[in-house]
């Protein structure tokens, strides 16, 4: 048996399912979604439904734009635009606080001039003075989306000799006024196994898309090719990426002809800025006799790394066992850092030519704690950041400065979406099977006597950070109650850097449920809850974490949420985007790898006349990336095979967000909650 060949599947009674259009399958889940309406319909339910609406189109809540030179961009949503305004106004009237807004495009009128419920997903503007944008819409909130070329001066999509594509997962960028870089299946492009482009080109406007000839082209195994512009201070430079897998990548500088590779280690992060380059190190890195560690941001000339040996690399930032950096942006003369200290935010930045470095005084209370990121810059015109800072407690906040200036400014910040009075946010750490020190947020009364409810929440991958956020759904749903919520930093995230990600990849996924475990253990040992006071709610990678709570924990916890998740391991890079997912998880496909794969698939561990708490499980039909397919499995295995109390929610819309708009997010959380108060919650 070769290495991609794998034993004869066992039976699937299920297997139906996974047909996402079928008759019999949408019946199906339409039968289930409506009796999980049905039992929690009423009363509390309905009335915290609508103040969550209410929550979510706030008139007041805050603007976060986007700049572009002189011009903020911003789009709204609210209970007029279910859809949504795409719109701008001026830099120097939003920062007086006084914008006037110049609606762009009313989502909701083109859905019913075109009779297609358009979801707004981006737009890409132009070079400079282009005056164009390339908008996105999907239309069913999927990923795949339609590309439209959008007059800004205008203001209207254009019509002759303009750049459209039908929906796919496209990727573009623009060469200049009349050229895209181009990643499409369409018009004689292909797609990876993921389902992404396996080509980049380069499209002059009135040419056949068809007619252009590939710059690379990857093979049907790697994830996809993806493309990118970089423009500072008048040079273009044109990136190409060929992702091997969803950690590993070679990116090439092509400026016509054959592309030129960036030789930096595959499983590195790199970011071209005019003629420098950044490399955020994943694994140790040798470069001219110095061993540079997992989480090194290095930065130097982009030609050190086409034509050179990088030796005139230099570090820029070198992470410590506490402190480790989240993510950067360039300004047109800095490059600003942001960093995770015991998983709070701090804001650095650098002078790019002495290294130097000031940390920005973001002047935040001392009673919460608090995540911190760059919201918008725009690094061809001068050196301003604008930051968003929010806290469990502390409803989101704008700030603009100077980034060579440690001194903010406050422009706006949100409403209260609850009331937070007797609460506390504090920082805990558990001790996971292997003697790691797993440390988790806990937000609830300051005061508390007994066992209180809990709700936990996770992720656990993709080296992704859970950091402080602002609750405004469960603030108001849960919080306010006097209940608790915890938010664990498990292996497998990114919250001490590529090292705690790379501990729970692969064969060794089983310490991110062990990290999960050992906090709802240690709320035990706290005396905080007891497990059948403890849920957990997961979505996507979380909703597989949640899912072996439920199949590998289930004396620890007393109900599990679990969200647009991947829970069947076996068939999981055969649906959907999940070949994208191997170098994270392992390749079914392998005999070698299968064997540690089976025991992390929910799906396969359900275990007949096994109690396991209930469940409530939800997807999307429209979910192109995940799928709702594993979610519909899961949830009828379960009801089939074993006496658990399983429901199931799959509305038709909403790609892998699982909601489309305010109405609807809202009436999945107050379905959520209904399911919470029926079940950890009852009678308190």
């Amino acid at each position: 048996m070769t290495p991609r060949e794998i034993a004869v599947e066992p039976a699937d009674p299920f297997r139906w399912l996974e047909e996402i259009s079928s008759p019999e399958a949408l019946d199906w889940a339409a039968v289930r979604t409506a009796e999980t309406e049905a039992r929690f319909a009423g009363g509390d339910r309905d009335r915290l439904e609508a103040r969550l609406k209410e929550i979510l189109d706030d008139p007041d809540r805050l603007i976060v734009p986007s700049r572009h030179g002189d011009l903020m961009y911003d789009f709204r949503r609210d209970a007029e635009n279910p859809r949504g305004l795409w719109r701008r106004t001026t830099r120097a009237a939003f920062a007086a606080g006084a914008p006037e807004w110049e609606v762009l495009l009313d989502v909701d009128a083109l859905g019913h001039a075109e009779g297609t419920a358009w979801t707004f997903a981006g737009a890409t503007h132009g070079p400079a003075g282009s005056g164009r944008a390339l908008v996105r819409l999907s239309p069913d909130g999927g990923d795949a989306a339609v590309v439209r070329e959008f007059d800004l001066d205008a203001v209207r999509f254009v019509d002759h000799d303009a750049f459209r594509l039908n929906a796919h997962k496209h990727r573009l960028a623009w060469l200049d006024d009349d050229t895209l870089l181009v990643a499409t299946a369409l018009e004689g492009g292909d797609v990876t196994d993921s389902g992404y482009p396996l080509t980049a080109r380069a499209w002059r406007r009135g040419t056949p898309l068809a007619d252009a000839p590939p710059i690379i082209e990857g093979v049907a195994s790697d994830v996809g090719v993806f493309v990118a512009v970089d423009r500072t201070e008048g040079r273009v430079t044109p990136i190409v990426v060929v992702a091997h897998d969803f950690h590993a990548s070679e990116q090439y500088v092509w400026r016509g002809g054959e592309p030129q590779l960036i030789a930096a280690p595959q499983d590195a992060v790199v970011d071209v800025h005019g003629d420098l380059v950044a490399v955020r190190t994943t694994t140790p890195w040798r470069v001219d006799g110095v061993t540079h560690p997992a989480g090194t941001l290095l930065v130097g000339p982009l030609e050190t790394l086409t034509t050179g040996d990088g030796t005139d690399l230099r570090v820029a930032y070198a992470p410590t066992d506490v402190a480790v950096l989240e993510s950067w942006a360039w300004t047109r003369t800095r490059l600003v850092l942001t960093v995770l200290e015991s998983v709070q935010s701090r804001i650095l930045s650098v002078d790019l030519e002495t290294g130097s470095a000031v940390e920005l005084d973001l002047a935040l209370s001392a009673d919460d704690l608090f995540t911190a990121s760059v919201a918008t810059l725009d690094a061809e015109e001068d050196d301003e950041i604008w930051i968003v800072a929010r806290g469990f407690l502390t409803p989101p906040t704008l700030l603009v400065t100077d980034a060579a200036s440690p001194a903010v400014r406050l422009v706006g910040h949100g409403p209260t979406a609850f009331d937070a009075t007797g609460l506390v946010a504090s920082q805990h750490w558990a001790t996971s099977a292997d003697g790691t020190r797993v440390p988790y947020f806990q937000i609830g009364p300051r005061s508390r006597s007994g066992a209180s409810p809990v709700l936990m929440s996770g992720y656990g991958g993709f080296e992704h950070a859970l950091t402080p956020e602002y609750p405004a759904i469960v603030g108001p749903a849960w919080l306010e109650k006097g209940r608790i919520l915890v938010v664990a930093n498990i292996r497998g995230g990114g919250e001490f850097g590529p090292a705690w990600h790379l501990a729970a990849l692969r064969e060794n996924r089983h310490r991110a449920y062990e990290d999960f475990a050992a906090v709802a253990r240690d709320l035990v040992a706290r005396g905080v809850s007891t497990p059948d006071r403890i849920a957990c709610h997961g979505r996507s990678n979380g909703g597989l974490l949640v899912g072996n709570m439920l199949t590998q924990y289930p004396d620890d916890f007393g109900a599990i949420v679990c969200g647009v998740p991947l829970l069947d391991m076996r068939r999981y890079t055969r649906l959907s985007a999940g070949a994208s997912w191997i170098a994270e998880y392992g390749d079914p496909d392998d005999p070698a790898d299968w064997e540690f794969l089976r025991t992390f698939s929910p799906y396969h561990l359900i275990e007949p006349g096994r109690a396991y708490p209930p469940s409530l499980i939800y997807a999307a039909a429209s979910d192109d990336r995940v799928g709702p397919v594993q979610a519909r499995k899961m949830a009828a295995r379960l009801a089939d095979e074993t006496d658990a109390a399983v429901h199931y929610l799959e509305p038709v819309e909403g790609g892998h967000a699982g909601t489309i708009d305010s109405a609807a997010t809202a009436a999945l959380h107050a379905t959520i909650h209904a399911f919470l108060d029926a079940t950890v919650a009852r009678g308190d």
